[in-house]
């Protein structure tokens, strides 16, 4: 570092970056008005400022209640002004969110994924017809897909046929001889990968 000048490193970290500095700075001096009228207007200002900084924010809902919560966050909740709107306490500021809770349920193939075993009971529930036969070509090429990515040694075709009538409890059969499966490119990474597992 160079003696004398000042790096942004060394400075106190933004509530708010996309704001920059200079929007900082003009709320801390806001904050130091001792008179509340002017205090006010100063505010008010402010907000003018930010919008003109973010003209995409008038875009969204709600958009001045946005602005007015993100000056009350930049000031630290120290801005004794009248919001026009309710904004966000430093108490709900400070807030951890709940952690999300993780799915419990178990797959029988991990590589395939939750959402293609979704489909295939969906797919046990619905009648003969060209419905069905186009989502089933939808979720025969996913996994083909998948079986790519995952690096099987297995032919992706034989596989997946033999796949969807095990997991569908034999209700989708799928006939290899009128089926066509759309072509997949496996990665190369993989490629590499599978070598190596063939070779041990």
């Amino acid at each position: 570092m160079i003696e004398g000048l000042d790096y942004n490193t060394q400075r106190e970290r933004l509530r708010m970056p996309e704001y920059g500095r200079s929007i900082s700075q003009m709320v801390e001096h806001c904050i130091g008005i001792e008179n509340r009228q002017e205090r006010q207007a100063c505010a008010e200002n402010i907000i003018k400022i930010m919008e003109k900084m973010h003209p995409v924010v008038r875009q969204q809902a709600d958009y001045m209640s946005k602005l007015w919560n993100h000056l009350a966050i930049i000031s630290k909740f120290k801005l004794d002004i009248d919001y026009p709107c309710e904004v966000t306490t430093e108490e709900q500021y400070m807030e951890k969110p709940s952690p999300l809770e993780y799915p419990k349920g178990r797959i029988p193939v991990r590589h395939y994924g939750d959402l293609v075993f979704k489909t295939l009971d969906h797919l046990k529930t619905m009648p003969e017809g060209p419905e069905r036969d186009e989502l089933t070509r939808l979720v025969a090429n996913k996994m083909k897909s998948n079986l790519a990515k995952y690096g099987t040694s297995a032919p992706e075709n034989e596989r997946v046929i033999s796949d969807i009538a095990q997991f569908s409890d034999g209700v989708i059969q799928i006939d290899p001889e009128n089926f066509v499966f759309d072509s997949v490119t496996r990665d190369k990474k993989t490629e590499d990968k599978s070598k190596k597992k063939k070779k041990k």
